[in-house]
């Protein structure tokens, strides 16, 4: 895999990552020694060895860090920490919560600790890699699982339908927590914290060389 040539479309299919003052201040807050050990904050010290492994999965090192490396998981944890509403911290407990019961189911191990990398990427394949219908599906029951929570009746999180919705989601704060990262923003994104004159017509080729803005 090429990682330089990766990064340039991800902005186009994920968005832009918002500079606020709050994301600024916990990338800052996430450029650690490397030597220092991870001490989560939002994620139990168990979801935080998994988040880490699932993440050098979704962007493992090549030409470029590999996901941890960037200290990617620190920005999530962080960020779902300070930013997040107590119920979407549950929420998100909740469907990492059902990823892990499908590993488990999966590998037929018992404990977390004891499921192997290559059993959480199969996992992880299991729930990214979905027909149209699967995917369909998928949004109706987190839909029906959401209103019925807003409107507090009692609602069980069906295990795969949290499951999908875990995956697609870290896949996400991956790719924005490492897009959102120093060293991969300046040196593998079109990078400028200083915005120069405005041009309403162009190509992206043109004016980055195909690259993805890192803000």
């Amino acid at each position: 895999m090429n990682r330089r040539l990766a990064l340039k479309n991800l902005g186009l299919s994920l968005g832009y990552v918002v500079a606020t003052p709050t994301l600024i201040s916990i990338v800052q807050s996430c450029k650690n020694d490397k030597g220092v050990a991870f001490a989560p904050e939002f994620f139990s010290e168990e979801e935080g060895n998994v988040v880490i492994t699932l993440m050098d999965i979704i962007l493992p090192k090549t030409d470029s860090p590999s996901a941890s490396e960037a200290n990617v998981h620190m920005f999530v944890d962080q960020y779902i920490n300070v930013s997040n509403t107590e119920e979407e911290k549950a929420l998100f407990k909740a469907k990492m919560a059902s990823f892990l019961s499908l590993a488990k189911s999966k590998s037929g191990k018992d404990a977390v600790t004891d499921i192997t990398a290559e059993e959480l990427e199969s996992a992880l394949a299991s729930c990214l890699k979905l027909s149209e219908e699967q995917i369909k599906q998928q949004n109706i029951a987190m839909r029906n699982y959401n209103n019925a929570i807003a409107n507090g009746e009692v609602a069980e999180l069906d295990i795969n339908s949290g499951a999908i919705a875990f995956a697609h989601e870290l896949r996400g704060w991956t790719i924005r927590g490492y897009k959102a990262t120093e060293e991969i923003a300046k040196n593998f994104l079109a990078f400028d914290p200083i915005p120069g004159k405005y041009v309403p017509c162009g190509t992206t080729e043109e004016f980055t060389g195909g690259k993805a803005w890192a803000l």
